[in-house]
């Protein structure tokens, strides 16, 4: 097996219009801080920030460009007509939240863009993507026609890379990406990401059968979506479980899988609420691994649920260091949280577990709309000449990362309210942006008003 595979974390850009306006129902932060003042600029100079300390450590480190916002063309299709200008105007007064919806900066949580399977896993030695149709929400599901354009790219090399059709946008198919996805492989440092993985699939509800599901929240994977993703990228039974998340969880505000565990190489980190039958899933990892699974469990005992959602422990990023051990980075949430912090010192970085270090990063911009470090990545394990065949300026150095702090700098607010996304030279402002990005990064025409 190929020993030159490294993961690259692709973290998405905050886009322009970043704001809270609160539309993720079953996502308690984005919830509780509707309506409060954004800081686009800041935001943006955040998650660049994250980036650069984890290129810096040694990580390889992408990007992903944000979306074409305000959707205008959404709203045109919804009714509203005339310049633009008059479409926002009309907009705001009549349906202020279809506003807040077209205006949402959600694409910088790209653990939702898409479900990646590496070529090492798949038959046809090439790496596969299927971009989410996340259609569980609306302003999500304006997203997966250009993230499709954009991955498409990006890893654009057919000699390489594999892309197939978003899943049919119906509940029954309800596919939101690798927020839900979690492969495991061996774990001898970052070279364990070539060696054959088996992938963890979870979903919330089952739609074609009678599981009992969440009854607060809605549940946005069903096993179905997930099924269909494992067909198109040729994975077979002996490489994958499918495993139902805990009903109750996603009624405490677990909307996703990856904010009650996270996986990396033979590790599982997991919350004991994480998964609806925990001796089950784990059984079945064990079965298909051809490396001990190294299950970390956190009791409720010590950290309950309502903390685990409150500081996203688990929706942290966890990383491979080159002598095998492993990297924790954890929003600053969970320092803030003296219970949450001793269980980081006490069981994980005190157990008999691969964990050695723990890495304190404030996305406080991102935490509030309700996205940790884990959300604002894509993770994609590649070989060298995957890397190489790669579209575009995307991989982070120095360079980049200073041409892009220079572009958020020049193009971003550092104030918006809600009552700010009609502003019609907002729009303009963010094409402006947008198109300039385009160009930085040379990724070409991917957006609606680039292609006309």
């Amino acid at each position: 097996m190929s020993q030159d595979v490294r993961e690259v974390n692709f973290d998405g850009l905050v886009g322009p219009t970043h704001n809270y306006a609160g539309l993720a129902h079953g996502n308690v932060a984005s919830m509780r801080h509707g309506g409060l003042t954004a800081n686009p600029r800041e935001a943006a100079l955040q998650g660049l920030a994250k980036m650069k300390s984890l290129m810096e450590a040694g990580f390889a480190q992408g990007v992903l460009p944000p979306q074409q916002r305000p959707d205008l063309g959404a709203l045109r299709d919804l009714g509203f007509t005339g310049d633009d200008a008059s479409v926002l105007a009309r907009a705001a007064q009549e349906a202020p939240q279809l506003l807040r919806a077209v205006c949402s900066a959600s694409s910088m949580w790209t653990a939702n863009a898409a479900t990646v399977t590496p070529s090492a896993d798949a038959p046809d030695g090439r790496v596969h993507f299927t971009a989410a149709n996340l259609q569980s929400s609306f302003h999500r599901y304006l997203e997966p026609r250009t993230t499709a354009r954009v991955l498409a790219a990006m890893f654009r090399d057919p000699a390489h890379f594999a892309h197939h059709p978003v899943l049919p946008a119906t509940p029954a198919f309800s596919d939101e990406g690798a927020a839900n996805h979690t492969r495991l492989c061996a774990g001898s440092g970052d070279n364990g990401h070539g060696e054959p993985g088996v992938h963890l699939f979870v979903y919330g509800r089952q739609a074609f059968g009678g599981q009992h599901g969440p009854t607060r929240y809605p549940a946005r994977q069903t096993l179905e979506a997930s099924q269909a993703i494992a067909r198109q990228h040729g994975l077979s039974d002996a490489q994958t479980v499918f495993a139902q998340q805990n009903p109750d969880a996603i009624d405490a505000g677990v909307f996703h899988n990856d904010v009650i565990a996270v996986g990396n190489g033979p590790v599982l980190l997991y919350h004991d609420m994480a998964f609806r039958d925990e001796d089950a899933t784990l059984d079945a990892l064990r079965a298909r691994m051809s490396t001990p699974l190294i299950p970390v469990r956190v009791p409720s005992e010590a950290v309950s649920l309502e903390d685990a959602v409150s500081t996203y422990l688990f929706n942290s990023q966890l990383l491979s260091n080159p002598d095998g051990s492993m990297t924790l980075v954890v929003p600053g949430e969970c320092q803030e949280n003296e219970t949450v912090w001793r269980t980081i010192q006490d069981l994980l970085l005190a157990g008999y577990n691969p964990i050695s270090e723990v890495l304190v990063k404030d996305v406080k911009q991102s935490m509030r709309n309700g996205g940790g470090p884990a959300c604002l990545r894509l993770r994609v394990a590649l070989s060298s000449a995957e890397r190489q065949a790669l579209g575009g300026r995307v991989l982070l150095d120095e360079s980049l990362h200073g041409d892009l702090t220079a572009w958020v700098e020049r193009h971003y607010r550092d104030r918006l309210a809600p009552e700010d996304l009609a502003d019609p030279q907002l729009a303009q402002e963010s094409l402006t942006a947008l198109d300039e990005l385009t160009q930085l990064l040379g990724i070409g025409a991917v957006y609606p008003f680039q292609l006309g």
